[in-house]
């Protein structure tokens, strides 16, 4: 094993691992809908010098010296992304989505407080009050979801849940959702009932950036997002206000004056629930940023959201039951059941043909949470990739292939190699 200039040798047992890593997003697609490719330089600000500095606190009100450089940083972080979404206030500092649920829960809740979110199972989020995670051990959870006939949400059924259960925290947003959402109608309800309501637009937030989608933020009070999905940004969150306001739950500083929201959003990040922030990321994040605020990025969300409605319809057209017959946004959720296969079957099956996608419950699920009546695909990472509509057509193509003859060897190797030669075309990490 050599030595570098350091005295500090190679590992390259881990750096072997990362090159296969390498090859194996270069050489297969990847469907999976929550992932994406970031560009060289997003990278490179997620790899650099940056990772060694300590900066607890805010830009400007830190509590270790020598962040002259870091506060600068961030501070473009926060104020591209208030550019993007029109903010007055957000906080970049979250690890990941789940890092900026859980400082909004402490800031808004107290433990045992009601929370109404999507029910995990017809296409919520674990942070949304699951009973395995933190935010349905601590608070009292209750659930909406969909309509067995239709897929779809219905907002009446939201509005007597709300009435009936008086939560004070609404939460909407998905992770397995493909239609766009009523958040006047759900700010409506929220005002009945005295509840805060909260977005998680972690999956469509690139899309809603652009105008594609409804806006969320004049209608919700907060917002969440994580920033690597059809942000296609490093891995992280971050919390949003577009108006900032008083906290409704005559919280006072020292001195007796109401806090604003963002104060108590704030001290929910820190020191509520994270320490030191991961400055390399935020640099990450404000390139992202900086890249979802041009003209290509435009572009880039308004193919995926085409991408989006050519793979559902292509799925239909293959036999698939699609929920919701179609999508709105940059993912379908797909019922195997009607090809008598399960979500497990066909991720281990398709995985051997280099095409990535991630088993997923439907609503109504029968089967378990590790086996799965569906999958869940998206159009985000193929279309970074460089991917149209008639692309999309020949990986759905694919994918049945290769799920239709899931006990055929010599077809799944022969789609793997088809696979691997036509990535060629749509190269990776280019400078």
């Amino acid at each position: 094993m050599s030595i570098n200039q350091s005295g500090i040798s190679r590992d390259t047992q881990i750096f072997d691992l990362i090159q296969k890593e390498h090859n194996r997003q270069l050489h297969g697609i990847e469907l999976i809908a929550s992932e994406n490719f970031v560009s060289p330089q997003v990278m490179e600000a997620a790899g650099s010098i940056l990772t060694n500095k300590y900066a607890e606190g805010l830009p400007g009100k830190r509590y270790y010296g020598g962040c002259e450089v870091v506060d600068e940083v961030e501070q473009i972080a926060i104020d591209r992304l208030k550019a993007l979404f029109n903010l007055t206030w957000a906080n970049v500092q979250p690890h990941s989505g789940a890092q900026a649920n859980m400082a909004v829960f402490l800031a808004c809740l107290n433990p045992g407080d009601k929370i109404l979110g999507f029910n995990l199972s017809h296409g919520g989020h674990l942070s949304h009050g699951s009973p395995v995670n933190i935010s349905g051990k601590y608070f009292q959870p209750f659930f909406y979801g969909v309509e067995k006939e239709t897929g779809l949400i219905d907002w009446d059924k939201v509005e007597a849940t709300a009435a009936a259960e008086k939560p004070r925290l609404i939460i909407c947003g998905a992770s397995a959702y493909s239609r766009d959402w009523d958040y006047a109608r759900l700010r409506n309800i929220a005002d009945k009932v005295g509840a805060i309501l909260l977005a998680d637009i972690s999956h469509p937030a690139g899309l809603i950036a652009k105008g594609l989608l409804n806006d969320p933020f004049d209608h919700c009070h907060i917002v969440t997002t994580t920033t690597h999905k059809t942000l296609r940004g490093t891995r992280g969150g971050v919390i949003m206000m577009r108006n900032d306001f008083e906290n409704p739950f005559g919280i006072t500083t020292a001195k007796g004056k109401v806090r604003t929201m963002s104060s108590l959003l704030d001290s929910g990040v820190f020191p509520g629930t994270q320490g030191g922030p991961l400055e390399h990321i935020i640099a990450a994040k404000a390139v992202a940023f900086g890249e979802a605020l041009t003209d290509d990025f435009t572009n880039y969300a308004v193919q995926v959201q085409k991408n989006a409605k050519v793979m559902a319809d292509a799925f239909v057209n293959k036999g698939y039951k699609v929920i919701s017959n179609g999508t709105d946004n940059h993912l379908a959720l797909i019922d195997l059941r009607p090809k008598g296969i399960t979500g497990k079957l066909a991720e281990n099956t398709l995985i051997q043909a280099d095409i990535t996608v991630n088993k997923n419950m439907v609503p109504f699920d029968e089967a378990t949470a590790m086996t799965t009546s569906g999958m869940r695909v998206g159009t985000a990472a193929m279309t970074t990739r460089g991917l149209k509509e008639n692309d999309f057509e020949r990986v759905v193509g694919l994918v049945d292939k290769v799920l239709t003859n899931h006990d055929n060897e010599a077809v799944i190797k022969s789609v793997k190699s088809e696979i691997n030669e036509w990535m060629k075309d749509f190269p990776l990490f280019q400078n």
